[in-house]
């Protein structure tokens, strides 16, 4: 057993790079050894700016050998009459590199054939690691690949140097120029010579010693260590900010941190304006004192140690300065200008070439917003923030701020609104509506956010669906499917209850002559598409997949009624005698769709008691009139599970009612009496769950 060490030196590698381009490697590592039959132990990757590794331990130093057993053709065309090989039996062990005398029959399920035992012996694993190898380094994906001279290879940069090793051996193989070995480089400017590898299990702690740290996790406790050691010298914390520390990590091979400061005159710039200049433009850490407070300090991370630390703090004060100067002037120019003013300027902004400008958006945003309000019975008060809200949900992609700082979209016009002093939550409301901005982002706090966020992703999913921009397969240019599940996160977090199908309706309407003579079709296909994603919810989330056929089968119009009625499913079928009980509520529904009947629609057939002929069917009517409006009373008030546990006290009867009579009798006026008693048994579960979709 040895280790593989791969590494590829090249040129800067953006930061952003590093992570996926490791795990792609480790994965296709994974992949091609198993496929060679090279058994091996644990992997390790390592990344730095300027170079990408992985380590593999417990190596094979030769494939396994693998026998298998080759089908030939059927016994009777690989021999003649006489019993001697055809020509169909001497090319099948020619194939195999076999005399003919080893092929042997077998029985199969069609019938007799030749066959023969293969022996694949294994080479050594250095060999096929010079085929192995060189294939890696070439399809490591890239959001962005470069070619460099006259070489027709790709990367995210030009490499300079490969390492492989086998232990103490190299795996010689030629990628473009470049030959690979057993020599890597030190750090840049503190060790830019050569460094000879002499075993593969020796590479960390070699780089360490000519100032490179090779390990990611190693190296990004060095950055917070430095960079908290920097924030407590210059009298604050360093503000937490997991992602810029994962950036910095990448952007250096040994870090050295350095405190610098800037003018309290910039502190009247809002806090999110002077971290978003100092972590978006230069990647420095912002810090705070104990109550969170921005102080007029920051710290940057270096890629190497120099002599005289407070120069390179006044190099980066200067370069940050002229950032600072420019946010500031953005700031005060755009307080100069009313958000009414950005408004009425976002007719020159361009939503969708299709849909029109961002200030016809933001009118349609206005109009789903009130009636999302009033359909929630949100009152005259949310209905005027909610309307507010939404008129300036956009007015800040006007303002310089913005223009500049693109990242702060919805925080300036949340800033700009309070400035204004814009009552209540409309402030928020503002910044809020953009939530959530990535899968498992944090949602709308304020009603009025989540009503304006949902206003503003229907327009968006409505508008695209009425010019022919659904997604199709993995493409979905304009995050119509994050958009959706957004809808369907607040709705839930927020329990609002409007009909899903209402506000669809109510959305496409806003667009005109785009949706005329199809309003219905493209509402049920939002409304599906819709339904989809609710499905896809629900069983990421651990319920039962039959349970959400059955729910979402029934109806999936109210959302937080859906979440309610498959929980409450989930939790009865948890019970012991679940499934008798609902093999007895499937009869009944099934029996009702064979016969062409719609077992919930609502609209039962007349009934008659004269026209029993059994004591088990008037039982059973009186046992259902005797649950029927508790569980209409539990299905109102969203308490699925105790309207289930009413219906569940029928199965005694209904069981009865089968075993009593035949259902589908001869007499016609009997067969439909009978029909009509299941069809007011049915009727119980309409608004709950399809029953004949669970699988028992």
């Amino acid at each position: 057993m040895e280790k593989l060490l791969l590494e590829i030196g090249a040129e800067e590698i953006p930061a952003g790079y590093i992570d996926p381009a490791l795990a792609a490697m480790q994965s296709m590592l994974t992949q091609k050894l198993a496929h060679a039959r090279i058994d091996h132990g644990a992997m390790r990757t390592f990344g730095t700016p300027r170079r990408l590794a992985i380590e593999i331990s417990d190596v094979a130093v030769k494939q396994r050998s693998e026998s298998s057993e080759a089908l030939g053709p059927p016994l009777n065309v690989a021999y003649d009459a006489e019993g001697q090989p055809t020509m169909a039996a001497r090319k099948f062990a020619e194939k195999l590199g076999l005399p003919v005398s080893r092929l042997k029959k077998t029985r199969t399920a069609k019938g007799e054939y030749v066959c023969a035992r293969v022996t694949a012996r294994g080479i050594a694993t250095a060999t096929v690691l010079k085929t192995i190898l060189p294939e890696v380094v070439l399809a490591v994906p890239f959001p962005k690949s470069m070619r460099w001279s006259d070489l027709t290879i790709a990367f995210a940069r030009p490499i300079h140097t490969i390492v492989a090793l086998l232990g103490a051996k190299v795996i010689t193989f030629t990628v473009g120029n470049i030959k690979s070995g057993r020599y890597t480089r030190g750090h840049y400017f503190m060790a830019p010579g050569k460094v000879k590898l002499g075993q593969a299990d020796r590479y960390s702690d070699t780089l360490r010693q000519q100032q490179v740290i090779v390990d990611i996790t190693e190296r990004r406790r060095l950055v917070a260590e430095e960079v908290g050691r920097a924030a407590r010298d210059a009298g604050g914390e360093v503000l937490d900010d997991p992602e810029l520390l994962d950036i910095v990590t990448n952007l250096v091979e040994y870090p050295i941190a350095t405190t610098g400061r800037f003018e309290t005159e910039f502190l009247e710039v809002p806090r999110e304006v002077l971290i978003t200049a100092m972590r978006e433009h230069q990647k420095y850490f912002a810090v705070v004192d104990g109550q969170g407070n921005l102080l007029p300090a920051f710290i940057a991370v270096n890629n190497t140690r120099t002599r005289d630390l407070d120069l390179v703090a006044t190099g980066h004060e200067r370069v940050l300065r002229a950032r600072l100067s420019d946010a500031q002037f953005f700031y005060r120019a755009d307080l100069k200008v009313t958000a009414d003013e950005r408004v009425a300027k976002l007719g020159g902004v361009l939503f969708q070439a299709e849909l029109g400008s961002m200030h016809a958006k933001v009118e349609r945003i206005g109009r789903n917003a009130v009636y999302l309000a009033e359909a929630a019975a949100g009152g005259d008060d949310l209905v005027a923030q909610v309307r507010r809200a939404a008129q300036l949900c956009k007015s800040d992609l006007i303002s310089q701020v913005v223009g500049e700082f693109p990242k702060l979209q919805g925080v300036m016009g949340r800033v700009y609104a309070a400035v204004a002093q814009e009552p209540g939550d409309i402030p928020a409301a503002i910044e809020e509506h953009y939530r959530p901005t990535r899968s498992g982002g944090a949602l709308p706090a304020t009603r009025a956010g989540a009503l304006v966020s949902i206003a503003d992703k229907l327009d968006s999913i409505c508008g695209c669906f009425s010019v022919g921009l659904e997604p199709t397969g993995a493409a979905d240019p304009y995050a119509l499917r994050r958009q959706a599940i957004g809808i369907i996160q607040i709705m839930r977090q927020f329990d609002l209850s409007v009909s899903l199908r209402a506000m669809i309706d109510f959305g496409l309407a806003q667009f005109g002559d785009k949706t005329a003579g199809r309003l219905d079709a493209l509402g049920a296909a939002i409304d599906t598409f819709f339904q989809r994603r609710i499905e896809r919810i629900l069983t990421d989330e651990g319920a039962a997949r039959d349970s959400v056929a059955a729910v979402t089968a029934m109806a999936a119009d109210h959302i937080p009624f859906v979440w309610k009625r498959v929980a409450a499913l989930d939790k009865l079928r948890r019970q012991a005698d679940f499934d008798p009980l609902a093999i007895a509520f499937k009869r009944v529904v099934n029996i009702l769709k064979k016969a062409d009947h719609d077992p919930f629609s609502g609209q039962p057939g007349e009934l008659q008691a004269s026209l029993f002929e059994k004591d088990c069917e008037g039982d059973l009517l009186k046992a259902y009139e005797g649950i029927r409006e508790t569980v209409g009373a539990r299905v109102s008030d969203g308490d699925f599970y105790e309207a289930l546990r009413e219906i569940a006290r029928l199965k005694a009867p209904v069981d009865a009612f089968f075993d009593g009579v035949m259902v589908m009798a001869e007499d016609a006026q009997v067969r439909r009496n009978r029909m009509a008693l299941l069809e007011r048994l049915a009727g119980l579960f309409t608004g709950i769950a399809d029953f004949s979709r669970l699988s028992t």
